[in-house]
């Protein structure tokens, strides 16, 4: 098998390589068409020496200028495009055709600048509307088979070689169609010829090195020429390692793998002295590769390309830090398309040969278009997605009205609006105090209506925080806002807050509530849900009388009844005295029991019996003849007279020890 080096490929080849389309797209419409078979034949069939194109329906030339005449035609190009997007060519009668239909026609000289981008134009407008005559009128009519992604990009040279190099050589805004002129391009070193920059780190180990892929257009050979000796020059070799260097830092824990950094973030920091080892290395082998970096500046800037092997981790070593010598979205970047083992001088040679050697097969036309049928074949086809069904008008979800376009202005006031609801749902005090010093004249004062697009259960700021239950709010809001507590809630949110009403609350026999008034009628002081704050409105009444119609039901505050300083007091003292009275009762029983327990008769033989027999278990194998206690044997009863025993059992028990105790005090 021959080899040929990507930068330096025969000039003989380059003019017969045609792209491999099947493989060099990402996806293919499979939609119907006729077989290749019945597709027309052309009209001469090439002999064996003959040259032909692959694409064009095996049309034959005389010479190499006549074929590359027809490379460098429309037809040829427009052929080219159609096969790409995964049509078939025409014929040159019929590519006439088009181009007479076609409302832009070709124009003007393929010499002039001029001529060719308006031929190149047209081709592409011919290709688009190609493209929208064969598109498919219903989804069902084709699919679109995802192609397996391959990092090579394949080229064809009839009658029977192909080319493959790797796709992440080309540019990154490359398509596929431009494979091939780029691939020509390559060939040419320019003045300084064409240099890569290679890099990989793993596992603490570094390699690194510049090369010369191609040697500069004017650094020919004088192929072979002999030297004064009379013996043949040595050629100069197509790759060169201009600079290179590795080394190796402790920074992995044998047998272990990852980092010690990895490992420390993922658990808590490690205080061995081995830790302490491989986090040095770390910051050793990150300083070594950026001075390396930084002594190699000028060679990398002159790069067509950088590759980089490392992890998502050790990349931060070549990019992210500043002052950095490889831009972060360098355009020249690349990994290796390959796997790749661990970094040394030995596998950064492999791997620059592997990405500059081409790959090479020899296959015919037909084995080629065999491949391609397998290749098809064996790609899972798509279940055709159903028609969904037209939903009838009256199971439609109905449309929500279009939000209106606001104004900055009124962008403004929605902001300072939700700001202001959100403290007060949360008893930001502090923070609600210095906001409506500032805004407080902006919002229409304390007593301003809640805008209707908040969806607030109250409609004023005091009936917002009545039902957040924020006591502090509400205390300043009435004595120091005097926010005014006889103002209705809104009747559309009146049915939403009986439902909030509902849940279960504190017992609040203090402060009952009224029965609504005609109509429904609601006050902040019903939304509350809680007694201390419900207590809020009733010290307020109690303290300000004169300020609102507190107790009044029509139009007052709907406050049952005031709380002032001294009723609480006098509740205070009320609990406290029925809290004594219930500790004196607790203590008078304790005492009767006691009485009661010394008063019975005691039974000193009992305990001995009592602790000297065993119980036996109440289920499983018994002992023959019952058991030691005798009539004390509580097999065979119920569960209600085993408890009974057990009490009387207890108390004598309790009994014996007391007597016990009263003689040992006498003696």
């Amino acid at each position: 098998m021959s080899q040929y080096h990507v930068f330096s490929l025969p000039k003989e080849l380059l003019d017969t390589l045609v792209p491999r389309n099947i493989l060099n797209q990402g996806s293919l419409p499979t939609s119907p068409s006729p077989p290749r078979a019945e597709s027309p034949a052309p009209a001469t069939q090439p002999t064996a020496g003959s040259r032909a194109c692959n694409v064009c329906l095996g049309a034959t030339f005389i010479d190499v200028e006549d074929q590359r005449t027809h490379f460098r035609s429309d037809w040829h190009r427009y052929n080219v495009k159609v096969r790409l997007n995964g049509g078939e060519p025409v014929s040159e009668a019929r590519f006439a055709q088009l181009v007479d239909e076609l409302e832009d026609s070709l124009s003007g000289s393929a010499s002039s600048s001029e001529g060719e981008s308006d031929e190149s134009d047209a081709v592409s407008a011919l290709v688009q509307k190609t493209r929208k005559l064969a598109r498919p009128s219903s989804p069902d009519d084709s699919y679109n088979f995802s192609l397996p992604q391959t990092p090579l990009v394949w080229f064809h040279s009839p009658p029977a070689t192909q080319i493959g190099v790797y796709k992440a050589i080309f540019s990154k805004h490359t398509e596929s169609s431009g494979y091939l002129f780029e691939l020509k391009e390559m060939q040419s070193g320019g003045e300084k010829g064409r240099t890569w920059a290679m890099f990989m780190t793993a596992g603490g180990h570094f390699a690194g090195a510049i090369v010369r892929v191609k040697r500069p257009d004017g650094d020919d050979d004088d192929d072979g020429a002999p030297t004064r000796k009379g013996k043949p020059k040595r050629l100069k070799p197509e790759v060169e390692v201009l600079k290179h260097k590795t080394f190796h830092r402790y920074t992995t824990r044998r047998k272990q793998g990852g980092s010690q950094s990895i490992n420390d973030n993922a658990k808590s920091k490690a205080i061995s002295a081995g830790a302490m080892l491989r986090r040095y290395g770390e910051q050793a082998l990150r300083d070594d590769i950026r001075n390396l970096l930084q002594d190699w500046a000028e060679e990398i800037q002159e790069c067509e390309r950088i590759w980089i092997r490392a992890s998502v981790s050790n990349r931060r070593i070549f990019l992210d830090y500043e002052g950095a010598i490889i831009e972060k979205g360098d355009e020249r970047l690349r990994t290796f398309p390959f796997p790749t083992r661990r970094p040394t001088q030995a596998e950064l040679s492999r791997c620059l040969q592997e990405l500059t050697r081409a790959k090479v097969t020899h296959l015919t036309e037909e084995a080629l278009r065999a491949q391609d049928e397998a290749l098809l074949a064996s790609l899972p086809k798509p279940k055709p997605q159903p028609t969904p069904a037209q939903p009838e008008a009256s199971s439609r979800p109905k449309e929500k009205p279009a939000q209106p376009q606001l104004s900055p202005e009124e962008e403004q006031l929605r902001d300072k609006w939700s700001r202001l609801l959100d403290m007060i749902k949360r008893g930001r005090i502090d923070t609600l105090k210095g906001f409506w010093e500032r805004e407080g004249a902006s919002l229409g004062g304390v007593n301003a209506p809640v805008p209707e697009w908040t969806e607030e259960r109250g409609g004023t700021l005091l009936q917002v925080a009545a039902h957040a239950g924020q006591e502090e709010t509400v205390r300043w809001l009435l004595e120091d806002l005097r926010a005014d507590p006889t103002i209705d809630v809104p009747a559309p949110r009146a049915e939403t807050a009986v439902q909030a009403d509902d849940s279960p609350q504190e017992s609040d026999t203090d402060a009952p509530r009224l029965p609504r008034g005609r109509g429904g009628r609601r006050t902040a002081y019903d939304l509350a849900r809680t007694k201390a704050v419900r207590n809020v409105f009733r010290r307020c009444a109690a303290a300000h009388p004169d300020w609102w119609d507190w107790l009044g039901t029509e139009r007052g505050a709907r406050v049952p009844s005031v709380l002032s300083a001294e009723m609480e007091e006098e509740r205070e003292e009320k609990k406290k005295a029925r809290r004594k009275g219930l500790k004196e009762k607790v203590r008078e029983r304790e005492r009767e029991r006691g009485k009661e327990v010394v008063a019975m008769p005691a039974a000193p033989e009992e305990p001995q019996l009592v602790n000297s027999a065993k119980e036996e278990p109440l289920t499983g194998p018994r002992r023959l003849g019952g058991s030691s206690a005798g009539l004390e044997s509580i097999a065979g009863l119920t569960p209600e007279m085993r408890a009974k025993i057990e009490r009387e059992r207890r108390a004598r028990a309790a009994e014996a020890r007391l007597k016990a105790l009263q003689g040992a005090g006498r003696s």
